[in-house]
């Protein structure tokens, strides 16, 4: 409307001075005489001036109407600000008060992790990639006895030169990205496991060190295999009794024949020097089987030594030819065994008596197992064979006695208290948790078992060669 109006008043104007340029203003309101005739201009200009005043209060009246509404817009959009305020505000009043709890958490885990720290009862330490300390926990302080105010930041090396772990190894754990594991003994008293943590997904990378002091352990497990070994002396003693007896039988009466040879005339000395010799022979079966029964229960703990399988498994042999035997009169000696030993067998790391003790209860197994064979054309039978398999030992003994349950494989390595039930029988598969532990903790190996009613018993051990 308003444009409309414009429109006209612009179209009057340009009449009015097109007019101008022809004739004089006043050319429409002359009288015939050539008078001006005024009423007609103060019409004229008074209904200008009425459309003129309309026009501009139909602009002020839109211009009003549209202020209004431009008003009113304000205010809704000022009304929705306030409210996206209070709503955005009341936000992040929630958000600070959930970041502020998440702090007050993160403060408590954090705390809880250090105390955590603090207290384990390992010795703990971390390192940058520079070598440089950023954790030294209590148990650290106590046996270094230096106060981790004083260290943290240092070299480790510089802080505890004697520690017992080289830049090599760090290094090692890092460039492989693998944990480490080190076993260290000091002069055979007092024995650590180390284990090196490379540091994964942090922004700065290193390593936390971990000192275990298992001198305790190490000397209860010691003290467990030896009450295994004292366990079975019993049954070795009379076996060993037995055949002690009956040399020095031998010897005495060798000794009075020769006492009574003396007093002959002539005297026989081809005779008596024959029953010197036989005496010299009982004797050193006698010697055999106490020295023997000494080493075998005498020994054991200390370090690892490099051995040659064979030499182990022939004096596991000779010690069960000795003192082995069962309830049903059966005895090791009277097995036949065989042995098959590959060409490339390599020497390994070991506890020489320890495996001793591995074998000795295999073969008191093998021996329960073939005394309970009741076929009288049964010829009990043990083999052994020792191979090299890319980087392990393999020893596998077998026998053809009776065979072992389902149910008794499953339970033939766990630790029992008993060694037989109320009737006196022994089940010699609950004698070989020591074995286990001696194969899988000791020596880093495994042990397992195969067996089946009509074929018999495979013991399988598996020894690493590093």
């Amino acid at each position: 409307m308003l444009k409309l109006f414009k429109n006209i008043i612009a179209l009057i104007i340009t009449l009015a001075y097109s007019q101008l340029a022809v004739a004089d203003i006043f050319w429409f309101v002359r009288n015939d005489d050539g008078s001006t005739n005024w009423q007609y201009v103060a019409n004229f200009s008074s209904g200008i001036l009425i459309i003129a005043v309309s026009i501009t209060a139909l602009r002020l009246f839109f211009s009003r109407r549209q202020a209004r509404r431009y008003n009113n817009e304000l205010e809704e959009i000022r009304t929705q600000l306030e409210l996206r305020v209070k709503e955005r505000t009341a936000t992040l009043e929630e958000e600070v008060a959930e970041h502020r709890d998440t702090t007050a958490r993160l403060l408590s885990s954090e705390s809880y992790i250090t105390s955590i720290l603090r207290s384990m009862p390992l010795m703990l330490i971390g390192l940058n990639k520079e070598n440089q300390i950023t954790q030294w926990n209590q148990r650290a302080e106590e046996i270094s006895g230096i106060a981790s105010s004083s260290v943290m930041g240092v070299d480790l090396w510089q802080a505890y030169p004697t520690i017992t772990i080289t830049p090599q190894q760090i290094k090692q754990a890092q460039d492989d990205n693998e944990t480490l594991t080190i076993k260290y003994s000091q002069r055979g008293q007092y024995h650590f496991d180390i284990t090196i943590y490379p540091l994964q997904n942090q922004l700065e990378t290193g390593v936390v060190i971990l000192v275990d002091d298992v001198t305790q352990r190490v000397h209860n497990e010691t003290l467990l295999i030896q009450r295994d070994k004292m366990s079975s002396m019993g049954e070795m003693a009379s076996i060993m009794a037995h055949d002690i007896n009956i040399p020095l039988r031998a010897i005495l009466k060798d000794v009075q024949t020769v006492r009574l040879g003396l007093t002959d005339e002539p005297i026989d000395g081809m005779g008596l020097n024959e029953l010197l010799e036989d005496a010299m022979i009982r004797g050193q079966q006698a010697t055999s089987v106490i020295s023997n029964l000494v080493d075998y229960s005498g020994s054991g703990g200390g370090q690892k030594v490099m051995a040659d399988m064979k030499d182990i498994v022939n004096h596991s042999v000779e010690l069960a030819n000795d003192v082995l035997s069962v309830m049903a009169g059966l005895r090791f000696r009277d097995i036949k065994v065989s042995i098959d030993y590959a060409d490339d067998v390599p020497e390994l790391a070991c506890y020489i008596t320890e495996l001793q003790q591995v074998f000795l209860s295999l073969f008191r197994h093998s021996c329960y197992a073939l005394g309970k064979v009741d076929d009288l054309d049964h010829s009990p039978e043990i083999d052994i064979e020792v191979t090299k398999f890319y980087e392990n030992l393999w020893v596998r003994i077998h026998h053809n006695g009776r065979g072992i349950s389902m149910d008794d494989q499953k339970t033939i390595f766990e630790p029992f208290a008993a060694d037989g039930d109320a009737n006196g029988s022994y089940n010699a598969g609950k004698r070989l948790s020591f074995s286990h532990f001696i194969i899988t903790e000791q020596h880093q190996g495994q042990i397992a078992v195969t067996s089946d009613p009509d074929v018999g018993t495979t013991f399988h051990i598996q020894l690493p060669l590093q």
